[in-house]
């Protein structure tokens, strides 16, 4: 199931696991393939993950490694995920996916463990869940965005057929992400990602018709004007959407969480070196809240 140890390395490497996390990856996947217990549990894991490889919205339940907390514990989705890698290039591959963008899309474990290390200074994955999506043929990166194959739900179909969208819940439309760690989110970087993606869905999804785009993040609060220049890519990214629904709901450790790296850090004591960070530490010092806004936009 997992590669010999000198053939981890470069496989790692592929998926831009942090250079100072490798050597350790390595010595405890002898330990994986050596326990049956572990093995088993990765095995499960992996049968979890491919099943109904390319559908879209498949709950996917990985199951939990009872093992002590520790790196083995905190890094056992790594060996997961590059265990299920020959079934996801395969799908790529038969969906005429190219070898690089395969590769940048699978390359968000890395970033994702970097993640991780920012906010706890040691190996592990912040989030496997999300990870997921790009290992079952659901997401992709194109560029500076992520688009996820997802489908429309009661609410936003509402809004998106009054609008005049030919568009009911449960047909297809690309979510949109941003990733970090990729550079600023300049808008010339943005109409890139979305030209690639219409070329890329209609070349290797043509039977899923997409009439729009929709992003669900604290990037779409409104409340960021209040801060920021109207020429600044965060205002500019939000320019392009239409209000799809707001949420009620305070969403104030998101914004701190992707700003500053750790969403526990007290309010008092947040950075104040860039616009953002003042835009998000003094909005919250006001005692005010930040909500995860909702946009769409035709494509």
């Amino acid at each position: 199931m997992l590669p010999h140890a000198d053939e981890l390395a470069e496989v790692l490497l592929d998926l831009a696991v942090p250079h100072e996390d490798i050597n350790q990856l390595v010595r405890m996947g002898r330990r994986v393939t050596d326990d049956p217990e572990l093995l088993r549990v990765l095995e499960a894991s992996v049968e979890e993950l491919v099943r109904g490889m390319g559908e879209i919205g498949t709950a996917v339940d990985l199951p939990q490694l009872d093992w002590a907390s520790g790196p083995l514990q905190r890094c056992f989705p790594v060996y997961v995920f590059v265990a299920a890698l020959p079934y996801t290039r395969a799908y790529h591959r038969a969906r005429g996916v190219p070898d690089e963008i395969s590769r940048r899309t699978l390359a968000d474990l890395g970033r994702n463990m970097a993640v991780h290390r920012r906010r706890h200074h040691r190996a592990g994955v912040q989030a496997p869940w999300w990870l997921t999506h790009h290992f079952r043929g659901e997401l992709y990166q194109l560029g500076r965005l992520q688009f996820e194959r997802a489908r429309h739900g009661q609410r936003t179909s509402r809004v998106l057929a009054a609008a005049g969208l030919d568009v009911a819940p449960g047909t297809p439309c690309l979510n949109i992400h941003i990733p970090d760690y990729l550079g600023p989110l300049s808008p010339a970087a943005c109409e890139r990602s979305l030209a690639l993606a219409a070329e890329f869905f209609g070349l290797h999804h043509p039977e899923e018709k997409y009439r729009a785009a929709l992003c669900h993040s604290w990037l779409l609060d409104a409340q960021l004007k209040e801060y920021l220049p109207a020429d600044s890519n965060i205002v500019r990214f939000q320019d392009r959407f239409r209000v799809a629904r707001e949420d009620r709901e305070p969403a104030d450790q998101e914004p701190v969480q992707f700003v500053f790296g750790d969403p526990e850090l007290p309010v008092e004591s947040l950075p104040r070196r860039t616009a953002v960070e003042r835009a998000v530490g003094d909005h919250l010092r006001a005692g005010r809240h930040w909500y995860i806004g909702h946009g769409w936009f035709p494509l």
